[in-house]
């Protein structure tokens, strides 16, 4: 008797069904793409990008391992020493990784909120946004923060990134997701290479352990200019906005000289600091209170800072009043290619619910259109890199910014086709410029 057994047969009807089926949702969606005026983003932007994806995929990027343990090291030392500092702030012993105990040291024993509120399972909650609120009683709240930052970048990324090296390749292979993020945004996992954190020096370093395949590439970084805030002056057809990045030689200065009615030489460092955190807060639909917050201001000057940053660009309010308009009538708003973001929240009686959702419909145009143009860019380089023969590989894509592993011998082309395609990816009333570097790692070329 045979062990061998007899395969299923194979069911053609049903493979005829599918097809028939796959065909026939085919027709109704692209129906539905047409009505929606879609076809462009989807045949011209999307598909395209597809392949582009999975060619960065395989090529994966190389790791230098030795670099991320000695970082390893050094970064645990440092964990070291703010956990005994937060004890000694304490005057306790307990682990301070412990949200329980934390909670107990902070609120019972230290008594730094009288009111501070205790979770479903009984102990206090110390999240993040609990913390920074309470960032101005003691100096002991930085030290927490700064302690969980540091563990959450050593089990995320300085720990985790070698073990996710294949083992053929020798190289880490992310994936992108290219419809993941609702404003178009492309996102990675496996690992998530894009959240890498950038605002701190010790998440910078980081990028120091992505490096060139070999002694024979270079790590070629180029990234847009204030691109959201371009597109910004673009959608809104803000005068003043538009003059200040056609003429204005800093953008940040200009604005601050605009909001605080100075001549441009007299604005000072802190005063552009403010104006820079106002015009990327701003495009985000950011309060008094949340500008206040993050300058460090009272919410009185954060107010007068907003009202002061619209009369200097007034064709920027009612851009966004504008949106929230369309978004309550048409329950979406759209990028300049047509890009849908739907805000089915947008007329809910809640009214926190209500206003994340009008938030979102002032930011979604703007950063969803960030996401069209950088794909644009990255359907163009493609295709020239592809005619010229190049060689040098694209690897990484952070939101504004892409990375190159580039042959030593192509790096004044590619130099040249970044900043042909990058700039010239629309064409909107203000120019697009792009940044480069050049490096042996990621961290030095960007």
């Amino acid at each position: 008797m045979s062990l061998l057994l007899e395969p299923e047969p194979v069911k053609h009807d049903s493979f005829c069904e599918e097809t028939i089926l796959s065909l026939e949702l085919k027709h109704e969606l692209e129906t539905k793409m047409k009505e929606n005026n879609l076809i462009d983003l989807f045949y011209n932007i999307e598909m395209p990008l597809l392949s582009i994806l999975a060619d960065m995929e395989f090529a994966g990027v190389s790791i230098d391992v030795p670099t991320l343990k000695e970082y390893a090291i050094v970064l645990n030392e440092e964990v070291d020493g703010i956990e005994k500092e937060i004890k000694e702030m304490a005057g306790v012993d307990f682990n301070v990784a412990s949200p329980k105990q934390l909670g107990e040291v902070l609120f019972d024993t230290m008594e730094l909120d009288s009111k501070a509120k205790k979770t479903k399972s009984g102990q206090y909650s110390t999240s993040e946004a609990v913390l920074s609120k309470l960032k101005g009683k003691h100096e002991i709240i930085q030290k927490i923060l700064d302690f969980r930052s540091l563990k959450k970048l050593i089990s995320t990324y300085v720990e985790a990134l070698p073990t996710y090296i294949n083992e053929k390749s020798g190289r880490i292979h992310t994936s992108f997701k290219q419809a993941e993020a609702a404003t178009g945004r492309l996102s990675s996992i496996n690992p998530n290479i894009q959240n890498i954190p950038i605002r701190t020096p010790q998440g910078r370093y980081v990028r120091k352990a992505f490096i060139p395949s070999d002694e024979n590439h270079t790590f070629l970084s180029a990234d847009y200019s204030q691109v959201e805030l371009r597109l910004m002056a673009h959608m809104s057809e803000d005068k003043a906005m538009i003059d200040a990045f056609n003429h204005a030689a800093d953008f940040h200065q200009a604005t601050a000289a605009k909001i605080y009615k100075l001549p441009i030489e007299e604005v000072s460092k802190d005063m552009r600091s403010r104006a820079k955190t106002a015009n990327f807060g701003i495009i985000y639909g950011i309060s008094a209170w949340g500008l206040a917050e993050r300058l460090g201001i009272s919410r009185k000057e954060g107010k007068e800072l907003i009202t002061g940053y619209f009369e200097s660009y007034p064709g920027v309010k009612l851009f966004m009043d504008k949106s929230v308009e369309v978004a309550r009538k048409d329950e979406f708003v759209e990028t300049v290619m047509n890009r849908r973001r739907y805000l089915k929240d947008i007329n809910s009686s809640n009214a926190i619910v209500r206003s994340v959702a009008e938030r979102n419909a002032i930011n979604a145009p703007v950063q969803g259109s960030a996401a069209d143009v950088i794909k644009l860019a990255m359907i163009g380089i493609s295709n020239r890199m592809k005619a010229e023969g190049l060689k040098s590989k694209m690897l990484i894509q952070v939101h504004d910014e892409l990375n190159f592993d580039c042959l030593k011998s192509e790096l004044d082309q590619m130099k040249l086709i970044l900043r042909e395609e990058m700039e010239n990816a629309v064409k909107i009333s203000v120019p697009l410029t792009v940044d480069m570097g050049v490096g042996e790692n990621w961290l030095q070329a960007h």
